[in-house]
């Protein structure tokens, strides 16, 4: 994608969006998914998701587990409760900003 500005304020919903749909998941998968998933478009460098995997971490919507892997220590997130459910106000509210987004490129004239 052009330009990531356009992604950055979504981070932590995509964050929040991938946990939701798996058990838990450590930093490089998570960049791995959000590859794969957008055939290469977006691109999540590690300076922009551990500081968001951090700050969610710090408000209680993920919690970690350290897995020893290959004689390392691997560190795998995963929703909260509360991490739950900010997940699906984080998704109503990116469904509704899209929504919008939609009506001003693509306005129906009555």
């Amino acid at each position: 994608m052009a330009n990531s500005n356009l992604y950055k304020g979504s981070l932590t919903t995509i964050i929040l969006k991938l946990l939701n749909e798996t058990d838990s998941m450590y930093g490089y998968e998570i960049t791995q998914k959000v590859k794969a998933l957008t055939n290469g478009e977006l691109s999540i460098t590690e300076g922009a998701l551990y500081p968001a995997l951090h700050k969610l971490e710090s408000e209680g919507l993920l919690k970690v587990e350290m897995v020893k892997v290959d004689n390392r220590l691997r560190k795998y997130y995963r929703l909260t409760d509360a991490g739950e459910k900010e997940t699906a106000s984080k998704l109503s509210e990116l469904e509704r900003y899209i929504q919008t987004m939609q009506q001003l490129v693509n306005p129906k004239i009555i």
